[in-house]
């Protein structure tokens, strides 16, 4: 059985984009295969360093898929290796 990917979510709090990208993925739960966590890049200096104007940004898979905004059926596409 093949393992559900998973997806990171690189952002900060006070983040509206943030927000809207996590709220994005909680809805996609129900629909699509995919495990998801949330990484605070504010926690970490490296990740401040190499994120801090892109969040969010979106790995699916151990590779870049977005950043800023995601579309629920973007996702998906991507998600199903279509970009």
């Amino acid at each position: 059985m093949r393992q559900a990917p998973e997806v990171i979510v690189y952002s900060r709090k006070g983040c509206h984009l943030c927000d809207m990208v996590k709220d994005t993925l909680r809805k996609l739960e129900r629909r699509a295969t995919f495990t998801w966590r949330e990484i605070d890049i504010d926690t970490d200096p490296e990740l401040l360093r190499e994120f801090n104007d892109e969040v969010p940004v979106v790995f699916i898979a151990g590779r870049k898929a977005f950043k800023y905004v995601m579309t629920e059926q973007g996702f998906l596409d991507r998600l199903r290796g279509r970009s």
